[in-house]
């Protein structure tokens, strides 16, 4: 029902109205089409003028089957609209957008992804087409998408009328692209590398690299210990590396190696006071566990060794779990018990949007 310039949703009726902002589309683009006069204005994007870049709290009307970082009512929405003179300048920036998310989840999350072209029934709903980034949880045998880059073409256009004089002095209008990515880049994150006892981050993307922890301690010597702890995470934060002491008394040992793994924090250092005596540290990897003592002297470049290594574990792991999965079919009655086995599947696709409604109806 349309009530003046209000719709009001055929969602359950709520005990307080609420009201929602419409998509960005409707706030952004009326002064598109008031900054944008003729060719020298375009590109318009992020590096010739502004950053048309917005982050923003979004609410979703359709919603089912909610899952923490993944589908929830409420999500932060990352977003970015440019403006360019032919489609192949739009077309270039699609893609250009695309690969630096490839490269945010794949360099940066440790996360393997593909990327490729939507279906015209997954394309954005007015957009020209739509492209994606998609990650696969081996767990689940789901795939999700992890980022989008669009070419809106000239509807958009079209509708705000926005337009530019080209080289001829002919009226001409603008072909855009918008892109965007939530929080659900957390959901994907903590299922391609989470196990039974929390969060598993990969250094670049950890607020903690390293975490300090003393050993239980008395008697001659035990106050040298903290202050070896806070020297050493010094010495660390000297190099870059990203590290803190947890020095707090009224947790066990085991309590803090515990909340540590919990959250997920890459490498765990513990030195106790025979460590001291033999000038090394106790290191002990999130990842896969492994154990090593190292020198004192050496702590520093030891480190970023290690955090490089455990970067790349990461993600070549998630890369071979994700390849396990993987098969190709070339028959439909393959294509549905690979499906049921939970595979990621290769298949020939015609891209016919009636076949589409036939496949969406049955899954």
């Amino acid at each position: 029902m349309v009530v003046g310039r209000i719709t009001i949703s055929d969602a359950p009726v709520l005990e307080t109205p609420i009201s929602l902002h419409p998509t960005s589309e409707t706030l952004i683009y009326p002064y598109f089409s008031k900054m944008i006069r003729g060719r020298h204005a375009l590109p318009l994007k992020y590096i010739r003028w502004c950053n048309y870049n917005q982050w923003c709290n979004s609410i979703s009307m359709e919603f089912t089957n909610p899952m923490l970082f993944i589908r929830s009512r409420v999500f932060l929405w990352q977003e970015g609209h440019t403006a360019h003179a032919t489609k192949e300048e739009a077309g270039v920036e699609v893609l250009e957008i695309l690969e630096l998310y490839r490269r945010l989840y794949e360099k940066y999350m440790a996360v393997p992804v593909v990327k490729g072209k939507k279906s015209e029934l997954e394309k954005l709903v007015g957009g020209l087409y739509t492209t994606s980034v998609e990650a696969f949880i081996p767990n689940t045998g789901r795939g999700v998408q992890g980022a989008t880059s669009h070419c809106l073409g000239l509807n958009f256009a079209e509708i705000f009328g926005i337009n530019f004089k080209d080289k001829k002095g002919d009226k001409a209008m603008v072909w855009q692209k918008f892109w965007g990515f939530s929080t659900k880049v957390i959901g994907v994150l903590m299922m391609v590398h989470g196990d039974d006892r929390g969060l598993v981050l990969p250094p670049k993307v950890s607020k903690v690299q390293v975490i300090v922890i003393p050993m239980p301690y008395e008697g001659a010597g035990a106050k040298e210990l903290p202050n070896t702890c806070l020297n050493t995470v010094q010495t660390l934060l000297d190099m870059g590396i990203r590290a803190e002491a947890d020095l707090r008394e009224n947790y066990s040992t085991k309590q803090k190696c515990s909340h540590w793994e919990m959250k997920g924090v890459p490498l765990r250092i513990e030195i106790g006071l025979d460590d001291l005596g033999n000038k090394q540290v106790w290191t002990v990897r999130r990842d896969n566990g492994e154990k090593v003592d190292v020198p004192l002297a050496e702590l520093a470049d030891r480190v970023k060794v290690m955090l490089d290594n455990i970067q790349q574990t990461m993600f070549d792991l998630a890369k071979q779990k994700r390849d396990a999965c993987t098969i190709v079919n070339k028959t439909w009655d393959e294509f549905i018990i690979a499906l049921d086995q939970k595979k990621l599947i290769l298949a020939p696709w015609c891209d016919d949007v009636g076949t589409c409604h036939f496949i969406r109806s049955i899954l």
